[in-house]
């Protein structure tokens, strides 16, 4: 099961909640580990108790209850960013309603709660809730998210063919992490989206990347074969600087980087028109990002993003 989470920002992600079975065997799991916890207290206030009052001892029982059952929780959850031993092994991760990660007080909320809940109640309330919410979770702001899930391994990002001359002119000394990973599980999710969305999205990235990626694409590239060309590209000077010894790999097609051409792209041979001007002389013409093209009849500039 997923739920949309809008950030701050307004960008509505799709993240897969953590159904009350995997959260019920992540808290078992917790639950033992505070047993142990707690047992190897209670040998401590045994050795204590000897020599003390019934008072001190007391209360030294009640800080070792509220520290094992409470404060191991808010504790992990805190300085783990939402992660306890039993989360941890089941892959669960618990943030806040915009998908951020879980502060001290988020924590708190849920430990405290969940001791009044009990396990019946928090079960309960888990099962009916359509974001597999507990109390705790509705009062902190929290859900409780699937981290690791199986799924088919995707395939790298191709380089569309006619942007093989131009792609080794790139400099990428400031496309980051981050950006280059919101630009790939875009592509890999386009067609999975609202056309309006996507579109709305897809500008934004390529908005993004062209700030801070030179030189612009040639005129009339499209959104999708532009972000594909740079991650492409990417890609292949990092293998390139993986394998060193080796000469640079090729997109499966004649190698490039000499002359500016075509060459060994299908429907294509010989060199474009008029070669792109350096990006001190030239107006960047923003590309527009549409709709994925269907299969033309006949071979375009560029084949549709698989």
């Amino acid at each position: 099961m997923t739920a949309g989470v809008v950030t701050g920002e307004a960008v509505a992600l799709d993240v897969r909640l953590a159904h009350w079975p995997s959260r019920l065997l992540a808290k078992l799991i917790d639950t033992v580990v505070q047993y142990i916890f707690f047992a190897i207290l209670l040998v401590g206030v045994g050795a204590i108790a000897s020599n003390s009052d019934s008072a001190l001892v007391g209360a030294i029982a009640v800080c070792a209850v509220v520290a094992v059952f409470v404060g191991y929780s808010v504790v992990l959850e805190t300085i783990w960013r939402g992660r306890t031993l039993g989360k941890a092994a089941l892959g669960l991760r618990v943030v806040r309603d915009d998908g951020g990660p879980v502060r001290f007080r988020h924590a708190l909320v849920r430990g405290v709660m969940f001791p009044l809940e009990c396990w019946g109640p928090a079960l309960i309330v888990s099962v009916i809730s359509k974001r597999g919410k507990r109390v705790g979770d509705i009062l902190a702001g929290t859900i409780v998210v699937q981290e690791r899930v199986p799924g088919k391994t995707s395939m790298p990002v191709q380089m569309p063919a006619p942007l093989m001359w131009w792609a080794p002119t790139l400099d990428l000394s400031r496309f980051g992490d981050d950006l280059a990973m919101a630009c790939r599980q875009f592509l890999g999710r386009q067609h999975e989206l609202n056309p309006v969305a996507r579109d709305a999205m897809g500008a934004q990235l390529v908005a993004a990347v062209l700030a801070c990626v030179t030189p612009p694409p040639p005129a009339g590239t499209p959104g999708w074969a532009y972000l594909s060309a740079v991650l492409a590209e990417r890609r292949r000077r990092e293998e390139q600087r993986m394998y060193a010894a080796q000469p640079a790999a090729a997109y499966g097609a004649a190698p490039y980087g000499g002359a500016p051409g075509y060459s060994g792209a299908p429907g294509y041979s010989g060199t474009p028109d008029v070669a792109p001007l350096p990006p001190e002389h030239v107006e960047a013409p923003v590309p527009t990002y549409g709709a994925p093209p269907a299969a033309p009849q006949t071979p375009g500039p560029f084949a549709p993003p698989q």
